[in-house]
């Protein structure tokens, strides 16, 4: 059935459900995962939930960003070694994660995309927006949502 399933994670507690649960889809079916994290690019100021915070160097952002994926990639690449599923990670910076999920799925050669909802309803929905729901709307690569 599936052969290559593509895992993003955004670092939530729900994604890391995902993982586990995308990992486990993986072993059950015998594919290989890559898994991928999309940051915004190196920017001076640094938000937390929207609001600026604090200022950085173009380079002292990167660094944190390389770390954020480090740590994020890390459970995939864990959940992976231990179920004994082949894995490959990467992470890309792009100011629209839902395109560089569905960029890499297509340069990659990925047959599904496993992947959390936060489940964002009312006006948070509408504001926000979701990830998830623009990955569903555009990809043209199956997408498995967990919830």
């Amino acid at each position: 059935m599936y052969k290559h399933i593509l895992i993003p994670t955004d670092g939530s507690p729900l994604s890391r459900e995902a993982v586990a649960s995308g990992v486990k889809l993986a072993k059950s079916l015998g594919a290989r995962i890559t898994g991928l994290f999309a940051a915004p690019p190196a920017t001076p100021l640094v938000y937390e939930d929207f609001v600026p915070v604090g200022y950085a160097t173009p380079q002292q952002h990167a660094e944190m960003i390389e770390n954020t994926a480090a740590k994020y990639l890390g459970v995939i690449e864990k959940a992976a070694r231990q179920a004994g599923v082949p894995c490959e990670c990467l992470h890309v910076t792009n100011d629209f994660p839902a395109d560089a999920i569905i960029a890499v799925a297509k340069k990659r050669k990925c047959d599904l995309i496993f992947m959390a909802s936060h489940g964002r309803r009312g006006l948070a929905g509408v504001l926000l927006g979701s990830e998830t729901q623009k990955v569903l709307t555009h990809s043209r690569i199956p997408v498995l949502v967990f919830r």
